[in-house]
């Protein structure tokens, strides 16, 4: 933009009014010197509004033009952001369809899981069924809990199937325990309170509450039998071993060999 100032101009008023002072030297001689410097100052005063105009409008426009650099550098910021925004958008987009292709596959998954989880159970049950009947209420009630969560459409698969493996995982670690408690058993027909001691499941064996009479579970014959008096002490001394009352050591159990 031309700056159309008349700042720096040396001279310019004196060449104003000389001119003013020429055009009225050829009138009639009726202007008055007083006329003519009152019209050399209105030029001048007309004169410096035009400059100040001229410097606002120089102040405005070098004040638009730094607001429009701001403004390119907003739109290049844009620019950039939006430009991760659609890389961002990009990898979701990719996550969401492996999410999808993953849950068909869970489907899938589930359809032959469901059935294997209703085989287990049953496998479940009659292994609890054909073994040494020891702890068989909490067994069952833990076979029955297992499947209520199986029937109950609530619960996810994932925990369904955590539940099986469970109860599966304790059945095994009885294999594994020495364990002592009370219970009612029938030997010979006779309803007895006794202490069992259940070794793994290598052997069940019984102890009447006053010391007198020791028994084992007969997997053969699948009923309680008594024993004689030579298993007596050992089966006294599993019990406190049970208890942890005494120390481990080496214990003589009944084993049924097959003839």
């Amino acid at each position: 933009m031309k700056n159309c100032s008349l700042k720096g101009q040396p001279g310019l008023g004196t060449a104003v009014l000389a001119t003013v002072l020429g055009l009225l030297a050829t009138s009639a001689g009726a202007t008055t010197l007083a006329d003519i410097y009152a019209a050399a100052d209105r030029i001048n005063q007309q004169a410096k509004e035009s400059q100040a105009k001229v410097d606002a409008l120089n102040d405005e426009t070098r004040d638009i033009y730094q607001d429009y650099k701001i403004v390119l550098q907003e739109v290049e910021g844009l620019r950039i952001f939006n430009r991760q925004l659609e890389r961002q958008v990009a990898t979701q987009e990719a996550e969401i369809s492996e999410i999808t292709e993953n849950m068909g596959k869970v489907s899938d998954i589930q359809r032959q899981v469901v059935p294997l989880m209703d085989r287990n159970l049953i496998a479940l049950e009659q292994l609890i069924d054909n073994d040494m009947p020891f702890f068989m209420q909490e067994r069952r009630d833990r076979l029955e809990n297992l499947r209520d969560v199986l029937d109950n459409p609530d619960v996810a698969v994932s925990e369904q199937f955590a539940a099986v493996l469970n109860a599966f995982q304790i059945e095994n670690d009885f294999g594994r325990s020495m364990s002592a408690y009370t219970d009612e058993i029938d030997v010979g027909g006779t309803h007895r309170v006794v202490e069992v001691l259940q070794v793994g499941r290598v052997a069940l064996l019984y102890q009447t509450t006053d010391g007198e009479e020791t028994g084992f579970y007969n997997k053969e014959e699948r009923r309680w039998e008594q024993l004689d008096d030579s298993f007596q002490a050992a089966v006294r001394t599993g019990l406190r071993m049970a208890k942890k009352q005494a120390g481990q050591n080496l214990l003589p159990v009944p084993i049924l060999v097959e003839g």
